[in-house]
């Protein structure tokens, strides 16, 4: 039997040490972690050390020095990207240009700018004998709760409104509240929480958005500005909507309901026997309202593709290999451009912004 594929972690946060160290742990048959990399050494151990218990021979790295090491590591095929939303992009293509596939943390890009220039140079790299992946882990993409929503779209008929509410939780008690790249990141918590619920709107209606008019405001002062967005969006199938985000409420709620000519379709998240989740209604004239629930498993379920696609990649000889397209960054790109153009709304006045498409 192969051995499974080796991969390197670069960063040590908090979204490592929760997520990816216990996560990997779960699929460990399917991967091997063979090096943990931070900036600061400090960060490193603490982080290498969580991982050491399910990855015994894991190596930490920190510093320029531990970053050659892993670039030129020819066992490493792979590297999770989980950085500051600022340096992810230059952090990615510099492993791609060295030919390792990287999963890249959301969001895909600071800016839709930032996203064609990245897209243009991975585009170029045509000297490689194969093109390596570049995957951008937005793991609502892969939650079994937006699966099953998009399957059972057809059964309400034709699309006549969309809701996004979104009430957010993102107060002192959060462990990314204090986060300070997410502070210096321009739309602050907007974008880098809105990605998810854009993503989740777009893998429903599997259709794109192609203009907003949005009013945007600041309220709660500790956190960066803009803090509140309400939004009209049109759908390019005509159907219009409505996107509403509060990054911190009292009474956290959120939920897209996709209306339709034969029903009602939504998704909530919540949670039901201690376990988190999404809960699916499926309303039409024929009879009661139809229910199911499913634990969160995205992480996990985008982590399995990635291994799974760096693996076959690995086995082809030349080219480039079709990956997963939930997981390209043409797609975390998409949810960018949805919310850019929405923040540039606000700017205006709720002037209509047409949609930059990928």
């Amino acid at each position: 039997m192969a051995q499974p594929p080796q991969i390197a972690i670069l960063g040590a946060g908090t979204f490592v040490r929760t997520q990816y160290i216990p996560r990997l742990s779960e699929i460990a048959h399917l991967v091997v972690v063979k090096a943990l990399w931070s900036r600061s050494e400090e960060s490193a151990r603490t982080a290498t050390e969580l991982a050491r218990k399910f990855f015994p021979n894991i190596e930490c790295k920190w510093g320029d020095a531990g970053l050659n090491e892993i670039i030129q590591d020819a066992s490493i095929l792979g590297v999770a990207v989980v950085l500051a939303g600022q340096t992810q992009v230059d952090m990615s293509l510099r492993f791609l240009k060295a030919g390792k596939h990287v999963l890249q943390e959301k969001p895909a890009a600071a800016y839709v700018s930032e996203a064609e220039t990245a897209l243009a140079y991975y585009d170029s790299l045509t000297h490689l004998p194969r093109r390596p992946i570049w995957a951008v882990a937005e793991n609502y993409r892969f939650e079994p709760a937006f699966v099953e929503c998009k399957k059972l779209l057809n059964d309400i008929g034709d699309m006549m409104n969309v809701q996004v509410i979104v009430e957010g939780s993102m107060n002192s008690s959060n462990p990314y509240f204090s986060s300070s790249w997410r502070r210096d990141f321009t739309g602050g918590f907007i974008l880098d929480m809105g990605v998810h619920f854009i993503a989740g709107l777009r893998m429903i209606v599997g259709c794109e958005v192609t203009t907003v008019s949005a009013v945007t405001s600041h309220v709660d002062m500790s956190l960066p500005p803009p803090d509140n967005i309400s939004a009209l969006f049109r759908l390019e199938n005509g159907c219009a909507g409505v996107f509403v985000m509060i990054v911190s409420s009292s009474s956290p709620k959120i939920f897209w309901r996709v209306v339709g000519s034969k029903g009602t379709l939504q998704i909530e998240r919540g949670n039901k026997d201690g376990q988190h989740g999404y809960s699916i209604s499926l309303y039409n004239a024929s009879g009661p309202c139809k229910s199911s629930f499913y634990p969160f498993s995205g992480v996990t379920e985008e982590l399995k593709a990635f291994i799974h696609d760096m693996s076959q990649a690995t086995l082809k000889d030349t080219g480039s290999y079709a990956a997963e397209p939930r997981s390209s960054f043409i797609e975390g790109a998409r949810d960018i451009a949805v919310l850019e153009a929405m923040l540039e709304s606000g700017i205006q006045q709720g002037a209509q912004i047409t949609v930059k498409k990928f």
